[in-house]
């Protein structure tokens, strides 16, 4: 996928981005992080059609992303947005077979492929156990993995996350973050999500978007772009980075300001 130069605005006046260039690489996961009211959702919300730029166009297997029809859109990428309903009485697996709209003919599904793409779903998402419980009976991190696993059931290979960690206690958040990893490294998807805490996105993935002020401020490794120089830049807090063999590269803060 490619950002190119894109500028958007809500009300045509303000600027939300501003010049937007970036390629997101295939296969791997990419974070983008940045303060409160960056522009972080709302790039991701350009990034899958939510929003229309004003200039420049993102591209996906070389077609600007407008051009694709909804339906063949939704078997390119899925999105789990960081607020997610449903009614509570509905079933995980009933949830997650909505994953395979996009693949759906006009008269009847396939029902072997469509069975077949919910069961690797809630496989991979370790929900198998969970298939016929009512959504409200789960936990905050069970009911992110079945948004996801519904995402999974689209078949795509990519998938953004809005905030996937946000609400949910430590032994979820690292649940979630361990699953975005096997999504990669064992399924080969791209993977792009929206993170606040800096020590997850070093410590889980390949490639950081750093944002600013509606602009892209740095991108690349961890190694190369969080250093103590950045992260007071952006976010005015004092910090010292500290790397060993167990941890690797972590943030320790020391101040603000």
């Amino acid at each position: 996928m490619e950002i190119k130069q894109v500028t958007f605005a809500y009300d045509r006046k303000i600027n939300r981005l501003h010049d937007i260039v970036a390629d997101i690489p295939a296969g791997k996961t990419t974070t983008i992080i940045g303060p409160n009211g960056c522009g972080k959702s709302t790039l991701l919300g350009v990034m899958s059609r939510n929003y229309l730029p004003l200039q420049g166009e993102v591209v996906l297997d070389g077609k600007a992303i407008h051009q694709y029809t909804p339906k063949e859109f939704a078997r390119k990428l899925a999105i789990v947005h960081q607020h997610n309903e449903a009614p509570s009485d509905l079933t995980v697996e009933k949830l997650v077979s909505y994953g395979r709209l996009p693949h759906r003919g006009w008269f009847t599904p396939d029902r072997d492929t469509e069975g077949a793409a919910i069961e690797r779903a809630l496989e991979s998402t370790n929900l198998l156990s969970k298939r016929e419980l009512a959504i409200d009976s789960l936990s905050g991190g069970e009911r992110q993995r079945v948004w996801i696993a519904m995402a999974l059931a689209q078949d795509t290979q990519v998938l953004f996350l809005d905030e996937p960690t946000t609400y949910l206690d430590m032994y979820y958040q690292i649940e979630i973050l361990e699953l975005v990893r096997r999504l990669t490294t064992e399924f080969g998807m791209t993977v792009v999500m929206v993170l606040h805490d800096i020590n997850q996105a070093i410590r889980y993935s390949d490639h950081i978007i750093v944002m600013n002020g509606g602009r892209i401020v740095a991108q690349g490794t961890a190694p190369d772009v969080v250093t103590e120089e950045m992260l007071f830049s952006v976010y005015g807090v004092r910090v010292h980075l500290r790397s060993d063999a167990e941890a690797g590269l972590y943030v320790l803060p020391a101040g603000i300001g």
